[in-house]
């Protein structure tokens, strides 16, 4: 069964400037500018000014089976990410945890890849590069934290996802060796007011 029309508004704060043309979306704010293309996704694509000052997006699908109608909400989803990213930016902090030999993290490349060494003791390097637009820095305040920093959520997590990845345990009870680099927090980097 196809439902005749679905459409869902992502309201844009004033402040950020948004193009949108041939279902690719360019947002542009204080922290600077990202661009995702929706190409692959057969949905209709619109953008509008209101009096307040506010730039509305209008995602609609026609006659779209259940799975092309979960994409709207999807793709209002990855540009509300998108917003979030151009005014307060993502932040991963991940935490070196060992048992015995401790494992150090080596930024180096403009603060653009890990270095992973002495993991459960092994002389191999494990070097892991950050996706575009991805800083890496060591913690001031904690021992054996890294903080991973980013406008795009996507690259962010990814770049997180790729240093835990690379401290998996092999041929070892994964019960027993916890040893590894794992994600400890994820926030903003401006902070949020509560």
């Amino acid at each position: 069964m196809k439902t005749i029309i679905t459409s869902q508004v992502v309201v844009i704060p004033e402040g950020i400037h948004v193009s949108v043309k041939n279902r690719i979306v360019q947002i542009r704010g204080p922290r600077g500018t990202l661009k995702r293309s929706f190409r692959d996704m057969q949905i209709d694509m619109t953008s509008r000014r209101k009096a307040t000052g506010d730039t509305e997006i209008k995602v609609e699908k026609w006659f779209g089976t259940r799975k092309q109608v979960a994409a709207v909400r999807t793709v209002c989803s990855h540009i509300n990410n998108m917003v979030k990213g151009v005014t307060k930016g993502y932040q991963y902090k991940m935490r070196a945890v060992y048992a015995h030999f401790p494992i150090n993290c080596v930024i180096s490349n403009n603060n653009s890849t890990v270095e992973v060494r002495n993991f459960l003791g092994e002389k191999y390097i494990r070097k892991v590069e950050m996706h575009e637009g991805v800083t890496v820095t060591s913690s001031s305040k904690m021992k054996d934290e890294l903080i991973i920093e980013g406008n795009s959520l996507e690259a962010v997590s990814q770049s997180a996802a790729l240093i835990q990845q690379s401290t998996t345990v092999k041929n070892k009870d994964i019960r027993k060796f916890l040893d590894g680099v794992y994600v400890s927090e994820r926030t903003t980097v401006v902070a949020e007011e509560e």
